[in-house]
């Protein structure tokens, strides 16, 4: 079970290296979220942006309907607070991904060096991750 397989928001598309969270979040000690690692890893998100364009669907849908692609029994578990996001992520599950378009993101993906960790170290050591 992939766990925040949105990147805590980063492959929706809403985030890049100008965007300035509220001193309090989380995301603000996330390597993989700093200003130069976001930009650094905004390739991933262009990737997901155009598939999401030519499926009309969105960027998390996209992320999510790929991870569910992976393999039979994927189960991502995407966090929100709001029932519309919780609606939009649901119609993930909708999104067909064809061949070429699983094979575009993989591209994509053999491309880019993700910069940052994913958690912070004190964070990993605990997880075991």
């Amino acid at each position: 079970m992939p766990f925040s397989p949105l990147g805590a928001g980063f492959l929706t598309g809403k985030i890049d290296e100008t965007t300035t969270f509220d001193p309090s979040d989380f995301r603000n000690m996330v390597p993989r979220l700093a200003p130069e690692a976001r930009k650094a890893n905004m390739a991933l998100v262009e990737a997901v942006k155009l598939v999401a364009a030519a499926k009309r669907a969105t960027p998390a849908q996209i992320a999510l309907a790929w991870l569910l692609a992976q393999r039979a029994g994927m189960s991502p578990i995407p966090g929100t607070t709001r029932r519309r996001r919780l609606e939009e992520n649901m119609r993930a599950t909708a999104v067909v991904l064809t061949t070429e378009d699983l094979e575009g993101i993989d591209t994509a993906l053999a491309g880019v060096e993700v910069q940052g960790a994913r958690l912070p170290e004190a964070v990993l050591k605990m997880t075991g991750l």
